[in-house]
């Protein structure tokens, strides 16, 4: 989402921006609580400080972001390693960039307040065609059937990964009371794991019935030397044939190589 108010081993491939396989179900309480998990860094790699992370994805050899702010958002194709870019087309300046995902050889990327989401080529991430939404765009992934996306709300949408068009919704609960602000959004073993925006907290959800499944406390990345100038955690980028993801936060020095392990408070 927005600013303000609104808002190691080598990188394996992945198949087409889609990952079929079982997240392992780590952390799990005793019976009727939630699980917590906290975070397991394994490597610590570079990230661009200039980018305000709104969407970040694996597919294939290659790390995608979406960068936000009007005048300054964009998408970029880089090197899941080293962080650096290959490749970065600019949204027009009116734009505010949010969420972004692979489906296939396209990537979708939506806009904050706009109420447009741009089809583009996943080679050259040239724009392909642009499609309208109601309401507001936040975070976007691609569960290998179907697109889910939030919007600030308590909702999760799904949408048809052709049309955009809206094939459902379901509202998100977490021991029974609503949650809002689901920020960025990462598909993977039939779960999303979003990002809590304003927080450090990272929820999976099962998108079957919207229930909150584990909460991962992902405080204390950052050393407080290198906090000055950085924005909220947002970013995640599950790793290919792992249990592991890419988390990074906006206008952060770093992206942080983790697991999800049980402990978290």
């Amino acid at each position: 989402m927005g600013v303000g108010v609104a808002c190691a081993p080598q990188v394996p491939a992945q198949h087409d921006g889609q990952d079929d396989r079982e997240q392992t179900d780590q952390g799990v309480g005793h019976a009727g609580s939630l699980p917590h998990l906290r975070v397991e860094v394994i490597n610590v790699l570079p990230h661009d400080r200039s980018s305000f992370t709104q969407g970040l994805e694996i597919a294939g050899e290659t790390l995608y972001e979406g960068t936000g702010l009007r005048g300054s958002s964009a998408l970029r194709a880089a090197d899941p390693l080293s962080g650096s870019v290959r490749h970065e087309v600019r949204l027009p300046a009116e734009f505010f960039g949010e969420g972004i995902t692979v489906t296939g050889d396209r990537i979708w990327q939506l806009t904050w307040q706009e109420g447009v989401a741009f089809e583009r080529d996943r080679e050259s991430l040239r724009e392909l065609r642009r499609v309208e939404y109601p309401g507001e765009g936040w975070g976007l992934c691609f569960d290998g059937r179907r697109l889910v996306m939030s919007d600030g709300s308590d909702e999760l949408t799904f949408r048809d990964p052709a049309t955009f068009a809206q094939v459902g919704e379901v509202s998100v609960t977490r021991e029974g009371s609503p949650v809002e602000e689901l920020n960025e959004l990462e598909c993977v073993g039939g779960q999303v794991w979003a990002n809590v925006w304003g927080s450090d907290e990272i929820l999976r959800i099962d998108p079957a019935n919207g229930q909150v499944t584990a909460a991962v406390d992902a405080e204390g990345l950052l050393p407080p030397e290198q906090r000055a100038g950085t924005d909220v955690l947002n970013g995640i980028a599950a790793v290919p044939g792992t249990d592991e993801f890419l988390i990074t936060g906006k206008n952060w020095p770093s992206m942080f190589r983790v697991r999800f392990v049980p402990g978290g408070r």
